[in-house]
């Protein structure tokens, strides 16, 4: 890639940045972007620049609105490197899989039968598959859709296999929330209560950054232990009927 210059115009900035002239100087009265340097009565822009606008896009294709956007900017330091690696590790999924494309033939082929509507709603719900109209569907974890593809293959109709997923869902909810509380409880509101100070942003991402492998490696590792006392319970009551015990 080829370095950016030190000394663009206002236009040139506009074709690096792939941003309006409009939209720049809209950005730079909202106090979202550095003044440039003026020589001749003509303002030059730099790196920094097309870093912050560059930035400002990523973040609002995130659904970050110019308000909070201006926040983060601000407390960072002017750093657009600082920011936009703590936005990234927030927005980053936990696993990268990617997602697949299906149509309405191919699901009723892996699942043995045509859905019904009411059940392709209902996995809609749950995020199973996200329709996109003409009988596709985008779907976003082709792991889950292949668990509950083996469950069905079991013989488990699939309206019991999606009360199944609805179920583990619920509580997964409940451990996602308590590991974002530890996050925020720990970490988040005493860097906020100490104004935010620029030299810790590092930190409050790594911290960020670190929550997602510890949150799965022990939701996984207490659901193993789990399973195994739940599993020994069930089939030992079993052996037990059958023994007379």
């Amino acid at each position: 890639m080829q370095p950016i210059a030190s000394d663009l115009t206002i236009d040139e900035l506009a074709r690096e940045t792939g941003m309006t002239v409009r939209n720049i100087r809209s950005h730079a009265t909202r106090g979202l972007l550095p003044p440039p340097e003026v020589r001749a009565r003509t303002g030059y822009y730099g790196p920094e620049h097309v870093a912050r606008l560059r930035l400002i896009r990523e973040l609002q294709g995130n659904g970050y609105n110019l308000g909070a956007i201006k926040h983060l900017l601000s407390r960072a330091n002017g750093s657009a490197e600082d920011v936009l690696g703590f936005a990234r590790a927030l927005l980053a999924p936990f696993e990268d899989e990617q997602p697949e494309i299906v149509d309405a033939d191919e699901l009723a082929a892996r699942f043995g039968t045509a859905i019904e509507p009411k059940l392709a709603a209902r996995a809609a719900k749950l995020g199973l598959v996200v329709p996109m109209g003409d009988g596709r569907f985008e779907v976003p974890s082709p792991t889950l859709l292949a668990a509950g593809e083996a469950v069905v293959a079991l013989g488990v109709p699939l309206e019991t296999a999606l009360d199944l997923i609805e179920r583990v869902g619920g509580h997964a909810d409940a451990v996602s929330k308590a590991f974002v509380r530890l996050f925020m409880d720990r970490v988040w509101k005493p860097f906020a209560a100490a104004g935010e100070p620029d030299a810790d942003w590092p930190k409050v991402r790594e911290a960020l950054e670190q929550l997602r492998p510890l949150a799965t490696e022990a939701l996984v590792a207490v659901f193993h232990q789990r399973m195994t006392q739940a599993t020994e319970r069930a089939f030992g009551r079993e052996l037990q009927k059958r023994t007379g015990a």
